[in-house]
């Protein structure tokens, strides 16, 4: 492994620039991109000197060795990226900063390998020479060119990191801007009276929906600067051909088609709600001494059917009934902080599911939806309504899997013979999700309250002892790493001898924090056709939930366990009223279902139909 925090080196290069700068960043082994570009600063008649590459001049594609070859002999100044840094020290990995087990690092596997099997000795020896830092100045300003940050070369920054985080590297930096790459797309922002500038690449598309690629003119206008986004066509299919004919991965020789990423691992919500938004050439003044104040815009889910920025709220479409949820009541035995529900032990305002009224909906299930094959049970605590031990049992009798969310506090585990009867009856299919939202005991009892954690082990241990399929549901801390939280719970179960895997994702089951006071994206039609063509889904499309709010004469059917109150998601009296379009108009729906990445309904533990 690579260390790729800064390391104390010699003034950085600059460059004395009268005239306008060409700026790119990530050719990526594409020759046919690279050509293209150096044929653009030749008709805007940019010279070399003029030009600065923000490094990985080597990746995704299929021409490592001749697109090397050609930024060496067009002499341009360029800067180390990680592929560079990877590749002069014959590193095991591209040190790109994808996180374990992740889609990019998967497919990142396979290019570094082609890539370092292709170049020479004399390409690793220019790599190592590349500096990691070129300053340029221009009008007047100073500004670093770094690849990732001025921190750590493989950083990624993004457009929408908080102000604070990207003030702490231009301080790093003590330039009056940074001009960075690495993430691949391209955006200009200020922080205070500074600069960030990422020009994007011309070796992949930026996301947008088209196979456009992009650079950056930075031009003086006296004191100040012109910064101008520029896309760039070139032969793209000539490209994804030469990658395919490579045996390289499919996916990114699509992705120069499609212009659509084959995963959106390393992007933060903001962008991946950018997904397939094409994006418009641009241009701005930069002066030092009148920073621009923050464009104003409209409130985020003010509109049924338009997001801010005028687009369609993404509507998702039922595909087929797999989980029919049951809310069986409100009130609970514990209040906990945050409950996104409400639950108390006073809490009525979803009454106890009646028996009759569950055997409708699980007959009008039986008739209208024969795909169906999960009964899901939810609150409040379930174990709180007496009805739910024989709604169970009928679940599992009409040949459905159950699966049952409880704190596994005292109303479950006065339910223990019954429980233990259905699973002899019905080994297998009989599934409780038990909710502990933190491997220790303080930040568990903070949410749940006092002396709820050793209890909630106790029912555990005895469902696991018992061999009913058991799994975790806890909330996660976005600001913890996942495989150190994974780690905590892993020790947990290990020292209490359950036989519960904490890195198997059905069986500890991360949830987002609901109340989390950030403003979430929202979910436009186009970015959501391209998220979800990717992999991503959602409860709504798979899944209804049937609630009987207090006062109303009858159960109603809602669109996802997350939205028994809200109008919007109330979907009619029945399963057919229930089957049309559910538009995506809530913070939830971004927060926890689509980039949160959380699912209500995962399989059972051990289920791998």
């Amino acid at each position: 492994m690579l260390d790729h925090a800064r390391s104390e080196t010699p003034a950085p290069p600059t460059i004395l620039a009268d005239g306008p700068v060409l700026v790119f960043g990530g050719c990526y082994s594409n020759l046919q991109a690279t050509e293209a570009l150096l044929a653009e600063a030749r008709r805007l008649r940019i010279p070399p000197e003029r030009m600065i590459c923000t490094g990985d001049v080597v990746a995704y594609g299929a021409d490592p060795r001749a697109t090397v070859a050609l930024i060496r002999a067009a002499g341009l100044a360029t800067v180390m990226g990680n592929c560079e840094e990877s590749l002069a020290q014959e590193a095991g990995d591209c040190g790109c900063g994808f996180a374990p087990g992740t889609a990019c690092e998967r497919l990142s596997a396979a290019w570094f390998t082609y890539t370092s099997q292709e170049i020479d000795a004399d390409d690793r020896r220019w790599m190592a020479t590349l500096p990691r830092r070129i300053d340029l100045v221009l009008a007047g300003h100073r500004f670093a060119v770094v690849h990732g940050a001025p921190s750590l070369i493989n950083r990624f920054v993004f457009a929408s990191m908080p102000d604070a985080a990207l003030a702490a590297e231009l301080a790093l930096a003590g330039a009056d801007g940074v001009i960075g790459g690495h993430c691949g797309l391209p955006f200009t922002r200020r922080v205070g009276a500074r600069l960030w500038h990422n020009s994007g690449a011309i070796g992949l598309p930026a996301n947008d929906g088209t196979p456009r690629v992009w650079f950056s003119l930075l031009t003086p206008r006296g004191a100040d600067i012109e910064i101008r986004h520029c896309p760039l066509d070139y032969d793209h299919r000539a490209a994804a051909a030469a990658m395919r004919s490579a045996g390289l991965p499919p996916d990114y020789a699509a992705t120069m088609e499609s212009g659509i990423w084959p995963s959106f691992d390393v992007l933060p919500a903001e962008e991946q709600a950018s997904t397939g938004r094409a994006l418009a050439a641009a241009a701005e003044l930069w002066s030092r001494d009148a920073p621009a104040l923050p464009a104003p815009r409209r409130a985020r889910f003010a509109s049924p059917t338009t997001t801010a920025p005028g687009e369609p709220h993404a509507r998702v479409g039922l595909e087929g009934l797999s989980t029919l949820w049951f809310n069986t009541g409100t009130l609970c035995n514990i209040a906990c902080t945050g409950c996104y529900i409400e639950s108390t032990p006073r809490n009525d305002r979803l009454v106890y599911l009646a028996r009759a009224d569950f055997d409708r909906f699980l007959q009008e299930a039986a008739h209208a939806h024969p795909e169906l094959r999960e009964i899901g049970f939810t609150g409040g605590e379930p174990f709180m309504n007496a009805a739910v031990p024989g709604m169970i049992a009928a679940a599992l009798e009409h040949g459905y899997h159950a699966l049952v969310l409880t704190n596994a506090l005292r109303p479950m585990q006065r339910h223990r013979a019954a429980l233990a009867r259905l699973h002899e009856a019905h080994p297998g299919r009989l599934a409780l999700r038990v909710s502990l939202d933190h491997h220790t005991p303080e930040a568990h009892e903070r949410i749940r309250g006092a002396g709820t954690f050793a209890p909630a082990l106790g029912g555990i241990a005895w469902l696991v002892e018992t061999g009913i399929p058991t799994s975790i549901a806890a909330r996660f801390d976005a600001g913890v790493p996942e495989a150190e939280f994974r780690a905590g719970f892993a020790a947990l179960f290990q020292a209490r001898s359950l036989a519960i895997d904490a890195w198997d994702p059905a069986q500890l089951v991360l949830f987002p924090e609901l109340d989390d006071p950030s403003d979430p994206p929202e979910i436009s039609e186009t970015s959501w056709q391209a998220l979800h063509s990717r992999g991503r889904e959602v409860m709504c499309a798979t899944s209804r939930m049937v609630v009987h709010r207090k006062g109303e004469a009858a159960p109603r059917v809602t669109a996802c366990t997350l939205q028994p109150y809200a109008p919007g998601f109330d979907l009619g009296g029945s399963l057919a009223e229930a089957a049309r379009p559910v538009t995506m108009n809530h913070p939830h729906c971004a927060r926890f279902c689509v980039f949160g990445a959380a699912s209500c309904s995962p399989r059972p533990p051990g289920d791998r139909r």
